[in-house]
């Protein structure tokens, strides 16, 4: 199983959400959900997803 730390592009150290295990995009928002179920739902567009490296990348809308 191929989990990711989702982080912002603004601030490259700033983690979103750890243990992602799913990535939807909806109407402007980025919805990551966690291996445990919990959901963050953020403001923006998918900028970037490397799941063999285990990152993503979002552009978050302040």
């Amino acid at each position: 199983m191929c989990l990711a730390t989702a982080y912002s592009t603004s601030d490259p150290n700033s983690v979103i959400l750890e243990y992602v295990s799913k990535v939807e995009v909806e109407d402007g928002k980025v919805i990551l959900t966690d291996v445990l179920g919990d959901r963050k739902i953020v403001e923006g567009t998918l900028a970037m997803a490397d799941l063999t490296g285990g990152i993503v990348r979002i552009n978050c809308f302040d």
